[in-house]
């Protein structure tokens, strides 16, 4: 297979070896009958993981996400996320379609939530106003950085003071946990429900799973059969989810400290900006001062070269470490960049 060097996500992860093998050898069933016993083991083993009393699973974290809130709301209530929030401006606005409810986003430094900005943005009884349901976290957030646990246990008290429930996007949970050096149920344990991918940095092919209560989780169920979500022999799928669970966390560091090794190296090029302090999970967001015809070329002038990135917004990229990619890898990107910028 032709190598390609991949910075535009970890969504890109090849699933390893194992889980090809496991997925091979997979016992399924029926799982809209609930009776594919490898779904069930991975929805049992993703429960006791995320620290909830069930789980679901699920073919996407978009699916996840918007499952959360239809299970959470009725229409016409308003939910509260942040204004980076992937549920607002990357999901094709579900929340509006799917579940009828009205989104109040809030502007956050660096992303990271203020618990006193949100009871701000808390409707009252007031009969013109609609009802706040829900909150919607993230961690890590969409722009790389983590969100300290403190801050997440103020936010979810102040949630329940008013009967409002917290979802967790958590669908780079795992390197949320890592960069802060808590487990991954000292950030889930604040909040009603959370959703967490397998397919991003813990290389799973497809998947995410939801978790929450049993009640919750049951409701869930019937949620994602509405959006076709009910999948039959699934456990084909499961089963590499298993491995990603149980074996790809311990492995994320290496994706972290690839991160921070590729800012140190992309900051080295003249008119590129990298703010390091924001670099805190496998993703690096940068700043290059250059003609927006050059940034526009610089997708396909680099694919040329074997290296596959995202569109420029603006004068800002990112790039995202991931199993597959090494230093030596890393190396030849940057190097390419430079050559093609300097």
């Amino acid at each position: 297979m032709e190598h390609w060097i991949d910075l535009r996500s970890d969504t890109v992860t090849q699933p390893t070896i194992k889980m090809r093998q496991r997925m091979f050898e997979a016992e399924v069933g029926d799982d809209v009958y609930r009776d594919d016993p490898t779904v069930n083991e991975l929805e049992r083993l993703a429960a006791d993981i995320l620290g909830k009393e069930d789980a679901l699973f699920v073919p996407s974290g978009t699916m996840g996400n918007q499952v959360a809130l239809m299970t959470h709301t009725r229409r016409g209530d308003e939910v509260i996320a942040g204004e980076i929030s992937h549920v607002i401006v990357h999901e094709v606005g579900a929340a509006a379609v799917l579940s009828g409810v009205t989104v109040r986003t809030v502007e956050f430094k660096d992303g990271v939530y203020d618990a006193r900005l949100i009871a701000a943005a808390i409707r009252s009884d007031d009969i013109h106003e609609p009802p706040t349901s829900l909150i919607v976290m993230e961690n890590a957030l969409a722009n790389g950085r983590v969100v300290p646990e403190e801050t997440m246990a103020q936010v979810c008290a102040l949630a329940r003071s008013g009967g409002i429930k917290v979802h967790l996007d958590g669908a780079r949970l795992f390197n949320a946990a890592l960069a802060l050096g808590v487990s991954v149920k000292d950030l889930t344990k604040h909040c009603d429900s959370v959703m967490c991918c397998l397919s991003k940095g813990l290389c799973a092919p497809v998947g995410s799973v939801l978790a929450g209560s049993g009640e919750f989780i049951s409701r869930a169920r019937k949620n994602r059969k509405m959006l076709g979500g009910g999948m039959r022999q699934a456990g084909f799928l499961a089963a590499a989810g298993i491995v990603a669970l149980r074996e790809m966390p311990a492995r994320l560091k290496e994706d972290h400290d690839n991160a921070k090794y590729l800012a140190e190296r992309l900051a080295a090029i003249p008119g590129l900006a990298v703010d390091m302090d924001a670099v805190e999970i496998n993703m690096v967001f940068f700043t290059l001062n250059r003609p927006p015809a050059l940034l526009a070329e610089l997708p396909g002038l680099l694919r040329e070269k074997g290296i596959k990135i995202n569109g420029f917004e603006g004068t800002e990229g990112r790039f995202v470490t991931h199993y597959g990619l090494d230093r030596a890898d890393i190396d030849f990107a940057v190097d390419a960049l430079a050559g093609l910028v300097g």
